[in-house]
């Protein structure tokens, strides 16, 4: 009598997975850490042999498939970890974790002796990063009724902050049409781009800005008060700066049109004139004395 096929398979998968217990077996109790920069953390790797022997352990840190360096080799941590780390047996045990340390790696374990030789488990570190100081950039002055943009941003947080903008101390909503009080609703604000934009500023919105950024690690960062200062267009400025070139340039021209009349600039023309033809003489007179030195 045959066996039953699904019997066969049960048969050889369940020899497969015993030949594979005959092996070094590899594992982290925590393969996603997650820690706060300068707090302490451990990169866990556990791992089981088939035969009493003294395997051998790596640690790696994989940044890309071109770019893998090691962290524990030769019984030795690398030159960046050495300071502020320690092995807890096969753990790595970070004291001071940087944001340099944020990365993949791959603890690594080979057993000679083992019918499976070697394994391998991988763990994420991410090193959450307060924010900084942001950059704020707010335009000195602006014109009523011109669209004006401030600006703030900072670089260094892990994860990305996101912004609130103030204006006299008091925060402005992200939504301002939903606010009755807001005196101007033409403006939006990004919280996660940081900017601030007036489609049409009036003088009320002259004011002390600044804008603070918060990603949940730390405290709150915010940038140094600037002053927006908006003015209306001087409309009687204008026109009288207009009427005083126009009167400018009218004297400017009446006075060409009288040194014309009265000649000046003509006598000025004759004498140039006649110093020409003088000129032109007394090189013909040399010219017919150079002539008759020649014959």
């Amino acid at each position: 009598m045959q066996p039953a096929p699904c019997l066969v398979f049960l048969g050889y998968f369940a020899v497969l997975c015993y030949k594979e217990s005959l092996g070094v077996h590899v594992s982290s109790s925590k393969d996603k850490v997650e820690v706060d920069e300068f707090g302490e953390t451990v990169l866990s790797c556990d791992f089981k042999l088939q035969k009493k022997q003294t395997p051998r352990l790596e640690w790696k840190k994989v940044v890309s498939a071109n770019d893998i360096s090691f962290i524990f080799f030769n019984d030795s941590l690398a030159a960046s970890l050495q300071g502020r780390a320690t092995m807890m047996e096969s753990n790595i045990r970070i004291l001071n974790t940087t944001r340099a340390d944020s990365g993949l790696y791959r603890c690594e374990v080979t057993a000679p002796l083992d019918d499976k030789t070697f394994h391998e488990v991988s763990i994420e570190l991410k090193v959450w990063v307060a924010p900084g100081i942001p950059l704020c950039d707010v335009p000195a002055s602006a014109m009523s009724g011109t669209a004006v943009e401030l600006k703030c941003r900072e670089s260094e947080g892990y994860p990305a902050s996101t912004y609130q903008w103030y204006k006299n101390g008091v925060l402005l909503a992200v939504n301002p049409s939903l606010h009755a009080r807001v005196t101007n609703s033409s403006y939006t604000v990004n919280s996660a781009s940081g900017t601030l934009q007036f489609n049409t500023v009036t003088k009320m919105d002259t004011g002390d800005y600044y804008c603070e950024a918060n990603n949940g690690i730390g405290k709150t960062q915010k940038c140094a008060m600037r002053r927006l200062q908006v003015d209306d267009l001087n409309v009687a400025g204008i026109i009288a700066g207009v009427v005083v070139v126009a009167l400018v340039m009218l004297f400017c021209g009446f006075g060409v049109f009288y040194a014309h009349r009265k000649g000046y600039l003509s006598k000025g023309n004759s004498s140039g004139k006649d110093g020409s033809h003088k000129a032109a003489s007394q090189k013909d007179n040399e010219f017919k004395h150079t002539k008759s030195f020649v014959i």
